[in-house]
């Protein structure tokens, strides 16, 4: 990753993490992380936030720090000290962010990125619909108690949330799931149960994507390429592997409950994990 959007990316979401965010604000951020990544020039890019009206306060933000890492003679005894002071003052311009889009809203305000104030109306535009592997099958930190909770714990019903069926469906699987993967880590399962959670994954997978939950549908995503490499056996379910599985189950739990907790370092290792099994061809690793 470039170390600009890298920083980028970090600062903000440190900004973020002071927060206390809903689910709809944590899927924001997952999609102007991802604009942040998926972009070919940067510096191109900040200016197209500066001339559109929701991101133009953001924008100018990055704009400094895009300048900090650029043109200045970096003292890197207090990069650290520097880290801080820049993802502070993002702190009110992303709460503003959050504050004013929804996802749907924010991801036809990405879309302008690349194209705002360029000379030709189509000349560049990000489409976050554009993910790396998509096929017609879908395959194409600390705290314990917390993993535990948001995972095992029942959640209560609630007739006034829009996308309530939705979510008990999404999260109807967790819970056994969960326990499957233990049962994995002990080479303790049968094949119809590996196939069923494939089944499942992989359709509550297609209905994230035609909702529009960004975070949701990639964690679906690495669970089903995880179960069918498991199931080919080129992947091992060893430790590390069923953690980073159960770090895809808390995110999802999370993000579809609206918790208000701290799942950065979930996030991360989940995201990491589909890093390697989306994009590298091996064998028991």
């Amino acid at each position: 990753m470039d170390i600009i959007k890298q920083y980028i990316i970090q600062c903000f979401y440190s900004a973020s993490n002071t927060l206390r965010l809903n689910t709809q604000q944590i899927e924001v951020l997952a999609q102007l992380k991802e604009v942040i990544l998926n972009s070919t020039d940067i510096q191109r890019d900040i200016e197209s936030m500066k001339k559109i009206t929701e991101l133009s306060r953001l924008g100018i933000k990055f704009g400094e720090l895009y300048r900090y890492l650029t043109n200045s003679s970096i003292d890197f005894s207090k990069f650290s000290e520097k880290f801080k002071e820049h993802s502070q003052y993002l702190v009110r311009e992303t709460t503003i962010l959050l504050n004013q889009v929804n996802p749907q809203t924010c991801k036809v305000i990405l879309k302008k990125i690349g194209s705002a104030g360029a000379e030709e109306p189509n000349e560049i535009k990000i489409d976050l619909s554009n993910r790396p592997d998509s096929t017609p099958a879908f395959e194409k930190q600390t705290n314990q108690e917390l993993k535990e909770n948001l995972i095992l714990g029942d959640e209560k019903d609630d007739d006034d949330i829009f996308f309530h069926n939705f979510e008990a469906e999404i999260l109807a699987p967790i819970k056994s799931l969960d326990s499957f993967l233990k049962k994995m880590n002990e080479n303790n399962y049968q094949a119809e149960e590996l196939n069923r959670f494939i089944s499942i994954i992989q359709k509550n997978g297609e209905k994230s994507v035609k909702i529009g939950f960004e975070i949701i549908a990639n964690m679906h995503r690495i669970l089903l390429k995880a179960l069918v490499l498991i199931k080919s056996r080129e992947l091992m379910p060893g430790k590390d592997v069923v953690e980073s599985m159960r770090a895809c189950l808390i995110v999802i739990a999370a993000v579809v409950r609206g918790k208000e907790v701290e799942i950065t370092n979930y996030l991360n290792r989940a995201e990491e994990f589909g890093r390697k099994i989306l994009t590298t061809n091996y064998r028991n690793v």
